[in-house]
């Protein structure tokens, strides 16, 4: 090997030094960046647990307001439809239910319709049913929408009846 192929050869070892050094640099570099990443995923995953315990809580307390709110809105309509039934005692309370007011509502609607259906028809058969009070008025029988014959006839009935 002469001076001018070792020379090369050194050349050629330098730049393969400084193009490891380059890259054990680059290597370290990313190693940093990597462990830094991992600290942060690590940081967001800690942060997103506590954010879901947060939304949990906050689920569970919406839970027990729900409830609590549904039975007020309960409480409201059975206290309604005390007072609906109060103020119109003539509905049978059977008629009016509901666990809202919007419900109780629109069965209170029904149930007037109903009432109001069965008392026409009772005041219907009692109209049919009713007899006049006392004995009709007694007059005469009007004759004069006979013929001269009928007329006739009526008067010799009568005679033979006295």
């Amino acid at each position: 090997m002469d001076e001018e192929d070792l020379t090369a050869l050194q050349e050629e070892l330098a730049a393969a030094q400084a193009e490891l050094e380059q890259l054990q640099v680059a290597a370290a570099d990313s190693e940093a960046r990597a462990e830094h990443l991992e600290s942060q995923v690590s940081e967001l995953r800690d942060e997103l647990a506590r954010a879901q315990g947060e939304a949990l809580e906050r689920e569970e307390e919406l839970g027990t307001q729900n409830e609590a709110l549904g039975g007020q809105l309960r409480s409201a309509a059975e206290r309604y439809r005390a007072l609906v039934l109060e103020s119109s005692p003539e509905l049978p309370a059977e008629l009016v239910a509901g666990e809202t007011v919007e419900e109780i509502e629109a069965s209170l609607e029904r149930a007037h319709e109903t009432v109001s259906k069965v008392r026409g028809h009772l005041e219907s058969q009692a109209q049919a049913g009713r007899v006049p009070v006392g004995a009709p008025a007694r007059s005469a029988p009007d004759l004069s929408g006979l013929s001269a014959h009928e007329k006739i006839r009526y008067g010799l009935e009568r005679r033979a009846r006295s």
